[in-house]
């Protein structure tokens, strides 16, 4: 039977593990594990309720290898899909190697004690893996994950080459709240706070956070100021794109997070080093997380729509010259909601680990070792988009962007 065993219960996790549920056939035996179990079997109540599918939960630690390994013995699953904290990616490969299953992440490994979001500590997993005739599968969510597939999607018909790459997030909806996140508190403001990096003349260029504005109108939510900030698949982009010569991520904010999260660096709250308080060490962005709106408690009120998309120039398939396109997604966040109890932050990422891990369970992406998701064919993936509530077009515009 195929098994497999999802770790982690915050939002993303629910989305993923309701359309695992809606997709029997491919994942007949589903296990959920998180550190605290009682999260896991609110979404194991919400799948029976919603699907009729039943899902197994478990309590574990991620961090405690010799426990995962055995848990995933004793489950036996084909492939385990970690929807964890990004700081548990690499003990979490450990106990796959350990255990013998296949591995699946959705955001690249980074150390709790600095802000670094590189893959060469995964990458350096690619010789274990393939001795034990495993793959570990890396970066299946949104971005990183479809806007990569995107990108290879153009490249394979569209464009010969991408010189130019620019990555466009935007979240349009409105929660409500005078501050929140919509995902991961620690892991939001570590990445909006971190200096900017984009690829530009073979190398990263480094700015200051937050330190590029640009105004754009996205379709369906309007006119937006996003910024430019690094994102981990612009480091496998310029790998996988040896002809891009300049690639760049971008994230919409509104000026109130923008002033909320000013005021919060500005007196320490955003620190990621411990500080002391009444004698206990505590860490300040770790104690703002606990104190701000848990994001899978935002989906209830949270109104409006997700832009995310690649727009990439470089030259035409068919050999008539230069040419850009913009291909996207937008997304509901009602819809999501009414879908899966989940808004559309952790949709968008949720039903993409979903198509990644099928992609594996089904065997219709396979190897030894570790790969990105743009080193597969990026087809049956998109197809998989479109069948499974991420649907997406693709125009051409009328020439690079201006920005």
């Amino acid at each position: 039977m195929n098994k497999v065993l999802v770790i982690g219960a915050g939002g993303v996790s629910s989305v993923a593990v309701h359309k695992m549920a809606m997709n029997a056939d491919i994942f007949p035996h589903i296990s959920l594990a998180s550190r605290t179990k009682s999260k896991c079997d609110a979404i194991a109540a919400s799948v029976k309720a919603r699907t009729g599918q039943s899902v197994d939960t478990y309590a574990i630690d991620a961090e405690d290898v010799p426990a995962l390994t055995a848990l995933i013995k004793a489950i036996g699953p084909k492939l385990v899909v970690n929807l964890a904290l990004p700081y548990q990616d690499l003990t979490i490969m450990d106990a796959c190697l350990a255990a013998g299953a296949h591995y699946m992440d959705t955001a690249n490994y980074e150390p709790k004690d600095v802000a670094k979001f590189e893959y060469h500590w995964q990458w350096a997993y690619q010789d274990r893996f393939k001795a034990a005739g495993l793959t570990a599968l890396l970066g299946s969510g949104f971005d990183p994950g479809v806007t990569s597939v995107f990108a290879m999607w153009l490249k394979k018909h569209k464009l010969r080459t991408i010189r130019q790459l620019d990555i466009l997030d935007c979240n349009g909806g409105d929660h409500g709240q005078a501050f929140a996140t919509n995902f991961n508190p620690e892991i939001n403001i570590r990445e909006v706070t971190a200096p900017a990096r984009h690829w530009e003349g073979g190398a990263f260029v480094e700015t200051p956070a937050m330190g590029k504005k640009v105004e754009f109108d996205f379709e369906g939510v309007g006119p937006k100021n996003m910024y430019m900030m690094y994102h981990e698949e612009l480091e496998s982009l310029a790998r996988f794109l040896p002809e891009l010569e300049r690639g760049r991520f971008w994230m919409t904010f509104g000026d109130a997070y923008i002033q909320h999260l000013t005021v919060l660096q500005n007196v320490g709250m955003t620190r990621i080093d411990p500080v002391m308080y009444n004698g206990v060490e505590i860490i300040p962005l770790q104690f703002l997380k606990a104190v701000l709106p848990e994001p899978s408690s935002l989906g209830a009120t949270t109104k409006g729509k997700t832009n995310i998309g690649d727009i990439a120039t470089g030259d035409a398939l068919d050999g008539s010259g230069e040419k850009t396109f913009y291909i996207k997604n937008i997304c509901d966040h009602e819809a999501c909601y009414e879908e899966t109890g989940n808004q559309a932050v952790s949709y968008t990422t949720g039903v993409p680990a979903m198509i990644g891990a099928a992609m594996v369970m089904t065997g219709v992406w396979s190897g030894e070792g570790v790969f990105n998701i743009e080193q597969f064919d990026p087809d049956p993936f998109m197809d998989m988009l479109n069948k499974h509530g991420l649907p997406w077009t693709v125009e051409e515009l009328a020439g690079p962007v201006a920005f």
